[in-house]
């Protein structure tokens, strides 16, 4: 097969992914929606969820600790994520789909 035929089919796919997105209904699936409309790829998901793995640890221990703000957390998070996806709309679909709850719970307050 050709490079120009595989990049057509290349094209086709593409198309076919986006069609296939908008066929998807309800906010079930927010999240990962996401993730396929902004291209992320799968190392690029690993990172994220590693990192909000961490910083739900980091989490947990400053609310045990007395703390009440955690911004530093929140700017932790848009800085590692920016270049591929907006923080506002991660939240809210990672809250949509109960992913890492406590920690996106908090994230909301500054989005």
């Amino acid at each position: 097969m050709g490079l120009e035929k595989l990049a057509e089919k290349i094209a086709m796919l593409e198309f076919h992914q986006k069609l296939l997105l908008q066929m998807i209904s309800g906010n079930k699936d927010k999240f990962n929606k996401l993730i396929i409309q902004k291209a992320v790829t799968e190392k690029e998901l690993t990172v994220i969820n590693e990192l909000c793995e961490k910083l739900s640890i980091e989490l947990e221990e400053q609310k045990a600790e007395g703390f009440v703000h955690f911004h530093p957390l929140f700017e932790e998070f848009t800085d590692a994520i920016r270049h591929k996806l907006q923080p506002k709309e991660t939240v809210h679909a990672m809250f949509d789909q109960g992913i890492f709850m406590p920690l996106m719970t908090e994230f909301k307050k500054y989005v």
